[in-house]
């Protein structure tokens, strides 16, 4: 009898507890440009959860969630999240 690998359901993310760490995590970096609420957001992509900071001059920072819900700066970032 074969086995059938188990689908893990998606996770839950509380959107704006992401977008308010990913954004105190942005400043702790030194960073002075300012993100946008409204046009920030979490994010999926082949089955990864990122948080996308952006503002008018584009995205500005990326961060993968990992599992533990810990955030993961990205210095280089699918295309599909630009």
């Amino acid at each position: 009898m074969a086995k059938t690998k188990k689908k893990r359901p998606e996770p839950i993310y509380d959107h704006d507890e992401m977008k308010r760490r990913a954004t105190a995590a942005w400043f702790r970096g030194g960073n002075q440009d300012q993100p946008s609420w409204d046009d920030s957001g979490v994010e999926t992509n082949n089955g990864m959860h990122y948080v996308v900071l952006r503002n008018v001059k584009g995205v500005l920072a990326v961060y993968r969630i990992r599992n533990d819900e810990i955030l993961k700066r990205l210095k280089r970032w699918p295309e599909e999240v630009e």
